[in-house]
């Protein structure tokens, strides 16, 4: 094998796992807004006067 396409070989190489180094982080970027987004939704439905009276007529 010659140094030009060992070179190009690295070089894309490199390249290759740049890109699924930036696609993993889009991800783990996408993730943390998805779980923060949920945290919000969870905490608007609780209502925490629900079950603190309870009417009970014998």
């Amino acid at each position: 094998m010659d140094i030009a396409s060992l070179s190009t070989a690295l070089s894309m190489s490199k390249l290759s796992n740049d890109i699924g180094t930036l696609m993993l982080r889009k991800q783990l970027d996408n993730a943390e807004v998805m779980g923060e987004s949920m945290i919000k939704i969870m905490e608007q439905s609780v209502t925490p006067h629900l079950g603190g009276n309870i009417d009970i007529s014998v």
